[in-house]
C-alpha cells in the first residue's frame, strides 16, 4: 500500500530550506526510497509550506527515515523552521489519476469500441497533432482524430493492448502493442485478411480536463512489411 507522509511547516528562509533540500537529494542519490515529493506554498500565510512526500510503503518510509542523511537534514530543517514542522502520515486508501483515465478513454472508448462522439468530450477543440505518418509538422482541431481513426477503423479491426503508462505533470506518456486484422483499403493497399501488430508510443499533453496535444511514434514499416506492401 503507497504511503505519503505530509509534513507542515512555517519558514522565513525559503531559499535555505530548498538548498537543504537539494543537498539531500544529491547524498541521498541510490540510497532514498522516497518516489514523489512536492511542496506547495500557502496562498494567504506566505511563510506556511505543505511538503508531501510519497513512498511505496509504510516500510520502505522508514527505511528512508533512518538513513543518516535524513536524519541530518531534518535537523537542519527545524533550524530553519518557525516552530516545530508537523507530520501526518497517510496509508493511500485511493489514488486517482485522472490524465491517465482521461488518455485510456481515446484508447479503450474512442479507437478501439468506436465512440467518436466523445472525442469533443476527451481533446480540446483547437488540439494540436503531431504524426510521423503525415507531411506536416503538426495538424490542428479534434476532427485530425476523427479524420485518422475512421481511416484505421475502416482498414482494421483493431485493439491496443497497454504496455507501459507514465504520467507526470501534464503529460501522459502510453507504450502500446496495437493488433489488428485487415479488412479494408489502407494507404493503398487492398484488404488481405492478414493478423498485422505494431509498438507505437503516444505522448498526450492534457489541460483544463482535455487532451490538448499529442505526438505519435508506431513502427509502420513493420506494418507495411506484415501487409507485403514493402519488404
Amino acid at each position: 500500500m503507497k504511503f505519503v507522509q505530509l509534513i507542515d511547516y512555517k519558514t522565513e528562509r525559503s531559499d535555505d530550506m530548498n538548498r537543504l533540500m537539494d543537498r539531500w537529494v544529491e547524498q541521498t542519490k541510490g540510497k532514498r526510497t522516497a518516489t514523489h515529493n512536492i511542496i506547495g506554498k500557502d496562498r494567504s500565510e506566505t511563510n506556511h509550506y505543505v511538503e508531501i512526500v510519497e513512498f511505496p510503503s509504510h516500510e520502505e518510509a522508514m527505511k528512508n527515515s533512518n538513513l543518516p542523511e535524513t536524519d541530518r537534514t531534518f535537523q537542519e530543517m527545524v533550524a530553519l523552521c518557525d516552530g516545530m514542522p508537523s507530520f501526518t502520515d497517510l496509508d493511500v486508501v485511493r489514488d486517482e489519476q485522472l490524465n491517465k483515465d482521461l488518455c485510456n478513454r481515446f484508447f479503450d472508448e474512442i479507437a478501439v469500441a468506436g465512440n467518436l462522439d466523445a472525442i469533443d468530450e476527451v481533446f480540446a477543440a483547437d488540439y494540436r497533432d503531431h504524426d510521423i505518418l503525415k507531411e506536416e509538422e503538426s495538424t490542428v482541431g479534434a476532427d485530425v482524430i476523427r479524420s485518422d481513426l475512421t481511416g484505421w477503423r475502416d482498414g482494421f479491426d483493431f485493439r491496443f493492448t497497454i504496455d507501459k503508462q507514465v504520467a507526470e505533470g501534464d503529460e501522459v506518456v502510453t507504450l502500446w502493442t496495437w493488433t489488428g486484422t485487415h479488412k479494408g483499403e489502407f494507404m493503398g493497399v487492398a484488404p488481405t485478411g492478414k493478423k498485422c501488430t505494431m509498438t507505437g508510443t503516444t505522448v498526450f499533453s492534457c489541460h483544463d480536463g482535455k487532451i490538448q496535444e499529442g505526438w505519435w511514434h508506431m513502427d509502420v514499416m513493420s506494418l507495411m512489411r506484415q501487409l507485403g506492401a514493402m519488404r
